[in-house]
């Protein structure tokens, strides 16, 4: 269907990737996976026609239709929901728009025998050819469904589009994407910012109607569900696997086991040559077989053993004081704004030691409680901290809260006291921050580099309730699995809001599901409460 062909990227000197050719076919869903700076981004935007390469080319049907969904948005402020959401309709619109105008012009002009006249006719003809060709389709029934099934409400449709969140905002852009019934789907870090229940949606989507897809992605659970191909850049090149995620990582680690072996070999071949060669080196009798070998050695294309991204965050949270027995109580607590009531007579309390999570839809008030439980709003109700309590709290939007004309150095520095201010490298050194990149500017890193140093910042103080709003977004895989482990060991409280499902897996045994202005305790993990709501999850919210 689409064909990419010997692709190359280089700038500054540097190889980023070359000679890259495969093909996406028909209902091919692809994981494009790779370390960070591999070039997975480059080779999506490139393929989206948003990047050019320095050699190669992509090659695409007539009339192919590609969507790209970027990881930053350019979603306008001045327009409606629905009418931003419409806009993957404008060719149509246009072509209705254009005929309406010319139509008009016939109807009043009265020099039948010119030749403006005829091009006016020609034109009309050739977009009603075109247009009346089209589906016979609602189009504003079609925005509807797409809107609703990613979780808006009738009353969102006419509110504009700068009142709402960053994830809302990917949820319009998701509609418009899907709206167009594309031929090619590129996803750059969909989930992110996106709740569970959208996730599931999306993934029941891409994988029963949507053609081909193309997604890059740290979460996991997602791309498990919904890929069938997965395409892996690494050290310039790419591999190519007909398998989800997790049959790939068997299958990377048995071709690396293949290389490991057939390098050895390879190297015991190269020595045992040598040593002929070193050994008869001027003995006449020998001449001839030691110049064979040695153009043999000449010759040889030496084996190369993948690169593999050893470095891992090296994360622990610092040990603190005991808190008293209920860290987190809430009590009969609501809260509104003008007329929206987020929730109402909500309570909960959560123990000491305690690893609880927040689900929801967002706008369901998950956020917002944070804020109650932090003091940082007023609500109606009680709402407070136990005693001893010291909180520690990542912001969903923390990474963008950081200075960006600050170094990275900087960062830390300028919030670090006492003592802790001598081990500022080694602190950023566990973080992955090593060397001259502590003389980064903020504004040059990339996300997971901003969440890892908003990260930092975190643990500068020992703490016993920790809570994080949506930690993972932009981390990789491995980061994440770090991230896990260290919160699995923390002796404190946890408070974790997340829509990343395998992170959340066996993290908590208490799920607090926010619904319908309620907050609901369900004593589960959140695989039961996944299985238990799936079905209920996707109700509603079929295209």
């Amino acid at each position: 269907m689409i064909s990419v062909d010997n692709l190359a990227v280089e700038f500054s000197g540097h190889t980023l990737f070359s000679d890259v050719s495969f093909t996406i076919n028909e209902n091919d869903k692809i994981a494009l996976m790779g370390k960070n700076g591999a070039g997975k981004s480059t080779m999506m935007k490139i393929i989206a026609g948003a990047q050019n390469a320095t050699r190669g080319n992509v090659r695409t049907p007539k009339d192919a239709v590609i969507a790209y969904l970027p990881q930053h948005l350019l979603t306008e402020d001045n327009t409606t929901v629905f009418d931003e959401a419409s806009k993957a309709f404008s060719h149509v619109y246009t072509m209705r728009d254009e005929m309406e105008g010319l139509n008009k012009q016939l109807e009043t002009r009265t020099d039948y025998e010119s030749d403006e006249y005829m091009k006016i006719i020609e034109r009309v003809s050739d977009l009603g050819e075109k247009y009346y060709a089209l589906d016979d389709v609602n189009y504003d029934s079609e925005v509807e469904k797409a809107l609703k099934g990613l979780g808006f409400k009738q009353e969102d449709f006419k509110r504009l589009t700068n009142e709402f969140s960053g994830g809302w905002r990917m949820r319009i852009e998701l509609a418009k994407i899907l709206l167009q019934k594309p031929d090619l789907i590129l996803l750059d870090e969909p989930t992110n910012h996106i709740d569970i229940e959208s996730v599931i949606w999306l993934e029941d989507f891409l994988v029963n109607k949507a053609n081909a897809v193309v997604v890059i992605s740290h979460d996991k659970a997602f791309i498990d569900n919904i890929t069938n191909r997965t395409i892996e850049v690494t050290m310039g090149r790419i591999y190519d696997y007909k398998a989800n995620y997790s049959h790939y990582l068997q299958l990377r680690e048995d071709r690396r086991a293949h290389q490991i072996k057939a390098y050895q070999e390879q190297q015991k071949f190269i020595a045992d040559n040598q040593a002929f060669i070193d050994r008869f080196k001027g003995t006449y009798s020998k001449t001839n077989q030691v110049s064979s070998r040695e153009r043999m050695l000449e010759k040889l294309e030496i084996i190369e053993i993948d690169d593999i991204d050893t470095s891992a965050l090296k994360l622990r949270f610092p040990p603190t004081q005991r808190s008293g027995d209920y860290p987190v109580t809430v009590k009969d607590i609501s809260k509104s704004y003008a007329e929206h009531v987020v929730f109402k007579d909500a309570s909960m309390s959560i123990s000491r030691g305690e690893k609880v999570c927040f689900v929801g839809r967002n706008g369901e008030g998950k956020s917002t409680m944070i804020k109650a439980i932090l003091g940082e709003i007023d609500v109606e109700g009680d709402c407070s901290l136990g005693h001893n309590v010291k909180v520690g709290y990542f912001a969903q939007n923390q990474a963008a809260l950081l200075d960006e004309d600050l170094t990275i150095f900087q960062t830390v520095d300028e919030v670090a006291k006492g003592d802790v201010r001598t081990q500022i490298k080694n602190i950023l050194g566990r973080f992955m921050f090593k060397g001259d990149e502590i003389d980064k500017k903020v504004s040059v890193l990339s996300g997971g580099e901003k969440t890892r140093l908003a990260m930092v910042k975190l643990l500068l103080e020992p703490v016993n309730l920790l809570i994080l709003d949506e930690p993972t977004n932009h981390l990789d895989l491995k980061s994440k699995d770090v991230l896990k482990e260290a919160l699995q060991n923390f002796d404190g409280t946890l408070i974790l809001v997340s829509h990343d499902r395998d992170f959340l897996q066996g993290l908590s045994k208490k799920v607090f599901e926010f619904k319908d202005q309620r907050v609901i305790e369900h004593f589960e993990t959140i695989d039961d409460f996944l299985v238990r709501n799936r079905v209920e999850s996707l109700k509603g919210l079929d295209l």
